[in-house]
């Protein structure tokens, strides 16, 4: 197919609100060794969309400097060295340039859209799933038959955390700041919901497990829950930091726990990894997670979505908090 010489992309000219981003011409992205050019038709909305906006959270070098960081739709052209077949419809955890109407990505990074999935339901996969699976299964190690804290239980990484989580055998406690929300967390696999504006989470869990903990704390608010992630911990916890939307400082911290109960405090981030690395996970998720999407027994949540030219408004509402699971955008 002949391909355009210019597309449509969301820019940022100068960090602020979400009124800073515009509808934009440009160029379309250079394609390198190992990249395949997709020709988006939907992209997903996520928390680093946001603080890169703010210019809080800059791009690995490298990548692409504008939003957007998961995508679905059709290969069109493949870069030296890729095999990936033209016209493939795919989804693909993205450096950046998810916001747009073509974006370069590496092809390791890439998976097939899950049989009868549509192209809004594809692009909602990958921050998410790459997310959790590297972090709650790789890094923490949770197994069948252990037990899980989820903080941020409706968000995107939260439903699909409990989807995963209950599938792969594990018990599962989540946090939500609403009862409408602790509701649909329950609704979706959680064995309980502890809405954290009423109550003392660390309190919670230890009433909910007779006092033995959880084995795995999956924390996104980071600094101001601290100290009670590791009151949570059983012998032999591991507590994940995924992201610090509370902060990342931490003002009192008694190691005294972590050395009793031999825990072990880790975390990563995604985006600076190499493509191989995440072509790795993308591997696992292929093998492991995409038979679970296939039969049902996890599905992405989406809660709205927006045209491209809206994407003021998708980043408005969520930072609103006002959702429970996923943010969209149809190119």
């Amino acid at each position: 197919m002949t391909l355009p010489q210019t597309m449509r992309f969301i820019e940022v000219a100068e960090p602020g609100g979400p009124e800073s981003m515009t509808v934009s011409q440009g160029p379309l992205p250079t394609l390198r060794e190992g990249e395949v050019l997709i020709h988006v038709a939907a992209a997903g909305v996520n928390r680093p969309d946001v603080q890169q906006r703010k210019g809080l959270y800059p791009p690995p070098p490298g990548a692409s400097p504008h939003l957007g960081l998961e995508v679905a739709g059709e290969v069109v052209a493949v870069g030296p060295g890729v095999t990936t077949p033209i016209g493939e419809k795919v989804c693909a955890l993205a450096n950046g340039g998810g916001y747009a109407e073509y974006c370069a990505v590496p092809a390791t990074q890439c998976l097939p859209w899950p049989k009868g999935y549509d192209a809004v339901r594809a692009a909602a996969l990958p921050e998410n799933f790459f997310t959790v699976w590297a972090n709650m299964f790789d890094i923490g190690r949770l197994s069948a038959g252990e037990s899980v804290l989820i903080h941020g239980g409706s968000s995107g990484i939260g439903t699909t955390a409990i989807q995963l989580a209950k599938a792969f055998g594990a018990r599962v406690y989540v946090t939500a700041g609403s009862a409408e929300k602790c509701a649909a967390c329950v609704k979706l696999g959680a064995d309980a919901a502890i809405n954290y504006t009423e109550a003392d989470f660390a309190v919670s869990i230890k009433e909910l497990t007779s006092g033995a903990g959880v084995d795995v704390v999956l924390d996104l608010v980071g600094g101001p829950y601290a100290q009670q992630n590791l009151r949570c911990l059983a012998m032999d916890g591991r507590l994940v930091l995924i992201a610090f939307l509370g902060g990342p400082k931490v003002d009192k911290f008694d190691l005294t726990t972590v050395m009793t109960r031999r825990l072990t405090i880790t975390g990563s981030t995604m985006r600076p990894r190499t493509a191989a690395q995440k072509g790795a996970i993308a591997q696992e998720l292929l093998t492991k997670a995409w038979p679970k999407l296939e039969d049902g027994s996890v599905a992405p949540v989406i809660h709205a979505t927006f045209p491209l030219a809206e994407a003021p408004a998708a980043h408005a509402l969520m930072e609103s908090s006002a959702h429970i699971g996923k943010i969209m955008l149809t190119v």
